[in-house]
């Protein structure tokens, strides 16, 4: 079956709901807006899902110029506009895994509406242009920036690989458990674990490593519970093991431009060795 691009997503705030888009532009760090704004505790220090599954009740919709911010659980709380870029009048140095990276102070009505939304002290920052955040060196070779996300650009998953998964759970789990950025139809359940260089449309990307897989997939992104089972990562666990790690999807590097839309073809240039 040919390969086509069949869901695109970017995240506006690590770590909370996507939006699902039809197209999507490039730019030095990924998807145009994707990541750009993070939550930091009273130390500054990046908050995730993993530590606070109260996260996944903060959905993300699309805004003219922004995005608004929605508590799934709370009605009473109105929805919290976000512009896709902040401005420059507050600053502050944020924690990041082991980078220290400066960043741009939202509103401070927004750090009242996440505060009291997930019931502790927090912050709402930006990352600007002018930030140098590099993905690791390992597999970096051409020195690609990234975003607030965990460590590459882009994210990779094929749709066969979450139904392989699914014929092996007694309850199937949806995609947003993966937070991919690029879904795609077609061939083989994993078989991106094999491609290197691929195209999108006419864009060319790189799938550089496996993404390792945490206790963030075991959190329903509806209700913000954690499975009792620790599903799916233990049944991942049990078959897309390697090196100690739990593996689902690739991360990926690409250019500095470029647009991609749903329904693109997707081409496989060369493969891993």
């Amino acid at each position: 079956m040919a390969l086509q691009l069949s869901a695109l997503y970017i995240y506006p705030v690590k770590s909370l709901g996507g939006i699902r888009l039809t197209e999507a532009h490039i730019d030095t760090r990924g998807l145009r807006h994707d990541r750009r704004w993070l939550i930091v505790n009273e130390r500054n220090q990046f908050m995730t899902q993993r530590q606070t599954a109260a996260m996944a009740h903060l959905k993300v919709e699309p805004a003219y110029n922004g995005f608004l911010l929605r508590h799934n659980e709370r009605p009473e709380l109105l929805p919290l506009f976000v512009p896709f870029e902040a401005t420059p009048e507050k600053t502050l140095f944020v924690t990041i895994w082991d980078d220290m990276v400066f960043a741009w102070r939202a509103r401070p009505e927004c750090d009242e509406w996440l505060s009291e939304a997930l019931g502790q002290s927090c912050k709402l920052v930006y990352m600007s242009d002018m930030v140098r955040r590099d993905a690791e060196p390992e597999y970096n070779p051409i020195n690609t920036l990234v975003s607030f996300a965990d460590g590459y650009p882009y994210l990779l998953v094929g749709q066969n690989s979450l139904a392989d998964l699914n014929t092996r759970l007694a309850e199937p789990v949806n995609m947003d458990r993966f937070r991919p950025n690029l879904v795609f139809s077609g061939g083989e359940a994993f078989s991106e674990d094999s491609w290197r260089d691929f195209q999108i449309g006419e864009v060319t990307f790189r799938a550089v490593k496996g993404c390792s897989r945490c206790v963030l997939t075991t959190i329903d992104q509806q209700t913000g519970l954690k499975d009792p089972q620790s599903e799916p990562l233990r049944t991942l666990a049990s078959f897309r093991t390697q090196n100690g790690k739990v593996k689902f999807g690739q991360n990926v590097t690409g250019p500095a431009t470029g647009t991609i839309r749903l329904g693109d073809s997707v081409s496989v240039l060369t493969y891993k060795s």
